[in-house]
């Protein structure tokens, strides 16, 4: 019996409690998850690939079943790289539905053998989301509530200040 990898891609800039707690749910129906970061050479992230890492790694490290890693390119060759058989995704809204559809089904036509499955946010993490959560943090509001306790954002950012 082969493991049953999945890949939960993303930029996760930054990570949210959001997206921790479809991880954390998702934990039961996989022997593996691979927290997959994706890189976008014509996007300026507000944290560094290797800051996500770091802080992602840090929200998990007790957990034996994730890893985290950055890719480039196509999450389809990327499932192929990894031998990942499964891709998560957590849905919020009807609008991420659709859009998380249309990908689902162009990735099934790509790459037929590997299956998207979704996870529906739970309700009081809704409206969470790394867009407002990063703008938050660029103005200087506190985010503690929507990040994961592991999360070590603020000691991350001093660190880059003090640079």
């Amino acid at each position: 019996m082969s493991n049953k990898v999945a890949i939960f891609p993303g930029s996760f800039d930054p990570f949210t409690i959001g997206h921790e707690s479809i991880v954390v749910r998702a934990l039961p129906l996989f022997d593996n998850i691979i927290i997959s970061i994706g890189t976008n050479s014509t996007k300026m992230g507000f944290l560094s690939i290797k800051e996500r890492i770091e802080l992602i790694k840090n929200v998990f490290k007790n957990e034996p079943k994730i890893s985290v890693e950055a890719y480039e390119g196509l999450t389809v060759d990327y499932c192929k790289k990894v031998n990942a058989q499964y891709m998560l995704r957590g849905i919020r809204t009807a609008a991420d539905f659709e859009y998380e559809r249309g990908v689902a089904q162009m990735n099934k036509l790509m790459l037929p053998e590997v299956e998207s499955v979704f996870l529906l946010t739970t309700a009081e993490l809704t409206p969470v989301n790394s867009t407002i959560v990063r703008d938050i943090l660029r103005h200087g509001g506190d985010v503690k509530q929507f990040l994961p306790k592991g999360a070590n954002i603020f000691e991350l950012l001093s660190k880059r200040s003090k640079k």
